[in-house]
């Protein structure tokens, strides 16, 4: 076999399994993914949010607020996925 022989029987090779390898993925199924349930409804009230909310509004203020600086430490511990120390109760809103 001299090199033009082999270059193209090196070019067939690849263009079959070019052509089964394309042809393997067109029949290939595919599972569909499966649907999620929607959730409809109003979410869930979070109180601390709610004071993460007060706080932003209150701006450089909230620096001096105690009930910033506590929704800011709860805010670092839930983030640190560390346990939270019972407080008194959450911002209701002053």
């Amino acid at each position: 076999m001299d090199g033009k022989m082999l270059a193209r029987l090196g070019a067939v090779v690849f263009v079959a399994v070019a052509i089964t390898a394309a042809v393997v993925e067109l029949i290939r199924k595919e599972e569909p993914p499966e649907a999620s349930p929607v959730r409809v409804g109003q979410p869930q009230r979070d109180p601390l949010r709610e004071g993460q909310r007060r706080c932003q509004q209150l701006g450089q203020q909230a620096g001096s607020d105690a009930e910033c600086l506590r929704v800011w430490a709860e805010t670092r511990d839930r983030f640190l996925g560390r346990p939270t120390a019972p407080t008194s109760p959450s911002y209701e809103g002053r």
